[in-house]
């Protein structure tokens, strides 16, 4: 299958996936009789955007490109899209109207030493860079410290990069560090699915993504829900294996590193005065320091 063809499977599939979705009475039509779709019909929706039957059966069935803005408009209020998926819809159409060109080969962009610096200055929260296949590819020494099980990991690539996807799906011990896994792993799927409507020529995402669906069947599965996001913050519980239980809050910003590379830059802290900026605190001290000798005494992991 080529390019084109994956191109509108995935139309389809996001489209009829946020179609059954919705039930008549959210979409205020009326309800009667039996149903043989669990959400609304595609005439239903081609009422509410306002577009004839046919011209939206062909728009699900992936002819894309020659939609203008305002009909995608209309199929996303249509289709009650949330603002990630409504980005991610006009992403998908963006990618269509350059389909018949060849596009440029995506090449990794190298983090200028500027953003190393920024990152080394912060020295009380966990900061790092990730790009849009959520490797790691910069941090701080005290964001290295709080995900040294990921780093540590066989899922580390030949450059010693974690990558957080792989080591969600492909290291049994993620399900230990992370407390709240299943909501992890899906925001982590969701997050690669908007990376793929961004850049759906992108080789090393679509390698990635074939990885996982191939060795991990909680991948397939999740990847299959078509759910897409784009910004990623939030509270992250850590089972940490030298501070113990840390309850951290963790916001995500664009970090554009090129003309066309936005990578993003994510912070991690703790509350003032709580238990978790206690062991923040001693996990920093921790990193800031040389590594022990044999014979050493180390400081103790804080009980819960």
């Amino acid at each position: 299958m080529d390019d084109r063809s994956d191109h509108r499977t995935e139309i389809r599939d996001f489209l009829a996936s946020r179609r059954a979705k919705i039930t008549p009475d959210q979409a205020g039509l009326p309800t009667s009789g039996r149903r043989r779709v669990p959400g609304l019909r595609r005439e239903e929706v081609a009422v509410l955007a306002g577009v004839s039957t046919e011209w939206y059966t062909r728009l699900e069935k992936g002819h894309i490109s020659g939609a203008s803005e305002d009909v995608l408009a209309a199929v996303a209020q249509a289709l009650q899209l949330d603002e990630d998926e409504r980005t991610y819809l006009f992403d998908l159409a963006r990618a269509a109207r350059t389909a018949r060109r060849t596009p440029p080969r995506r090449k990794d962009v190298e983090v200028p030493p500027r953003i190393q610096w920024l990152l080394d200055s912060i020295t009380m929260s966990a900061a790092f860079v990730r790009n849009g296949r959520l490797d790691v590819v910069a941090t701080n020494p005290l964001a290295r410290a709080l995900h040294a099980p990921m780093f540590g990991s066989a899922t580390t690539d030949k450059r010693g990069r974690a990558n957080f996807a792989r080591y969600h799906f492909l290291d049994a011990g993620s399900q230990d560090f992370f407390v709240d896994w299943d909501a992890g792993a899906a925001a982590t799927v969701a997050l690669l699915r908007a990376e793929a409507g961004r850049e759906p020529h992108d080789r090393a995402l679509r390698a990635l993504i074939g990885e996982l669906s191939t060795l991990s069947p909680g991948f397939r599965t999740m990847w299959a829900a078509h759910d897409v996001r784009i910004r990623h913050e939030g509270i992250k519980r850590l089972q940490h294996p030298e501070v113990g239980l840390l309850e951290l809050t963790y916001q995500s910003l664009d970090l554009p590193v090129s003309h066309r590379e936005v990578h993003d830059l994510s912070l991690y802290t703790a509350e003032p005065g709580s238990t978790s900026e206690e062991r923040l605190k001693l996990l920093a001290s921790l990193a800031a320091a040389p590594p022990p000798n044999d014979g050493v005494h180390r400081p103790a992991a804080l009980s819960d």
